[in-house]
């Protein structure tokens, strides 16, 4: 069995926020990562407390969004730099995780 390392990483965002199309558009035109894949959350709340959920009577969506993508270290650890201006500080999490090839 053939291994990779690769770093994992999760950005934590609010459909509010209004960052997901820049931050997509980001890793797939200049980073050029392998792969990126976007969760809909249907309830959360971060260190403020509020919280995003959906509900019938929600007429505009604020929904919790993950994002997550992985690739070689030294790559994931460029891209952080580069997308840390357009996350706010404490919403991106990463892991060393083995990729199986």
């Amino acid at each position: 069995m053939n291994t990779l390392d690769v770093t994992c990483v999760r950005i934590y965002l609010t459909e509010g926020e209004g960052v997901l199309d820049d931050l997509l558009s980001h890793l797939h035109d200049e980073e050029k990562v392998q792969g990126v894949t976007v969760f809909r959350g249907i309830s959360g709340f971060g260190r403020s407390g509020k919280m995003h959920s959906s509900s019938l009577m929600d007429m505009s969506l604020d929904l919790p969004l993950v994002i997550e993508f992985f690739d070689v270290p030294e790559k994931v650890n460029i891209i952080l730099e580069h997308i840390r201006r357009m996350v706010e500080p404490g919403h991106i999490v990463c892991w060393p995780a083995t990729l199986v090839v």
